[in-house]
């Protein structure tokens, strides 16, 4: 992220103020990431749905929103913030996807023209619902690991942006991606 865009100082006394309940202390901190969040979600729509979703990002956005302030979620930093915000947002594209997929036979058709090489891309709901549960997994027996995954995979930070949020230097977030990996892989592998 760059810290041009988001005064560092601001956004740190609003993390603390949101996370003591502040509802308008959270709604600042919304107005002053939403451009980071609004970029995150394209991300997750691009990287998680590819052409499958009918969600658009500011959508997906607002929802997020909507869950993270329905939980009153404590954030203690930014990298908490923007892990758990990816988190909602897969979350979404997957009940997203899976109501889809659920629908009976029906006036729910929609005829759309659909180039081949992305509908190839367009992962499947159950790839999708393993990958999510894989990641409940990796995130209940290493949780560093698993938030390491999301700013990486899924917010789009490079090593650098994710050690200077930790306050740790970019090999060991290089390290917990490789250890986030091989669980991944091999939780994965077993299915």
């Amino acid at each position: 992220m760059d810290d041009q865009s988001v005064d560092v100082q601001r956004l740190t006394t609003a993390l603390s103020a949101a996370e003591c309940g502040d509802a308008a202390a959270a709604a600042d901190l919304f107005a002053m990431l939403y451009s980071e969040l609004r970029r995150l979600a394209r991300r997750q729509l691009h990287a998680n749905a590819a052409g499958s979703v009918t969600l658009g990002a500011t959508t997906l956005l607002h929802e997020a929103y909507l869950d993270l302030a329905g939980r009153g979620a404590v954030f203690p930093d930014q990298a908490r913030f923007f892990g758990y915000a990816a988190r909602a947002m897969r979350g979404l594209i997957i009940d997203h996807v899976r109501a889809r997929r659920a629908l009976k036979r029906g006036g729910e058709f929609h005829l759309t023209s659909l180039d081949t090489l992305e509908a190839a891309s367009v992962p499947e709901p159950a790839a999708l619902s393993r990958l999510d549960e894989a990641l409940a997994e990796l995130a209940e027996a290493e949780p560093a690991l698993a938030e390491v995954v999301d700013l990486k995979y899924f917010c789009g930070f490079s090593f650098a942006d994710i050690a200077a949020m930790r306050n740790v230097n970019e090999r060991t977030v290089q390290r917990s991606w490789a250890k986030a990996r091989l669980y991944l892989h091999d939780a994965l592998q077993e299915d």
